[in-house]
């Protein structure tokens, strides 16, 4: 989380950008033509700070780091998800777990059989490495 905490008149700076969508006291979001072109711009060997400025923005507002780390974040996006990665809003993604609530009754039976069946295998393993070290102890002795 950005310690950085935008006051009043750098928020309405920002809302004027063209490649700005929102601003938030503690963030911005990019549109994601302006990600787009940053990327390929940085491909051509243009500097994060460069092209930001170029495209209207104040390092002074937005921190001289926020351009590298913005474009180091959005290529990693775009080399696991491609171009449809950089559309929406990504942050937290991979965390959500699957709401047990949307699913049928099929479903919910379906993944409890499949938990099951997990944990025998895990139970079994473990009962084979328990059996394991028993006779390695066994043989030190």
């Amino acid at each position: 989380m950005a310690k950085r905490i935008f006051t009043e008149p750098e928020m309405k700076q920002l809302e004027k950008n063209p490649n700005v969508l929102r601003v938030s006291e503690r963030t911005i979001t990019y549109h994601p033509s302006f990600k787009r072109i940053a990327i390929k711009e940085y491909q051509i060997g243009k500097f994060p700070s460069q092209i930001f400025e170029e495209h209207g923005f104040d390092l002074n507002v937005i921190g001289k780091k926020q351009p590298k780390r913005a474009l180091q974040r959005w290529r990693e996006t775009y080399e696991k998800h491609g171009e449809e990665g950089l559309e929406g809003e990504r942050r937290g993604i991979g965390n959500r777990r699957t709401s047990t609530k949307d699913l049928s009754p099929e479903d919910k039976l379906k993944k409890a059989e499949a938990r099951i069946k997990y944990l025998e295998a895990e139970n079994e393993f473990l009962k084979k490495l328990d059996e394991l070290e028993r006779q390695a102890l066994k043989k030190k002795k």
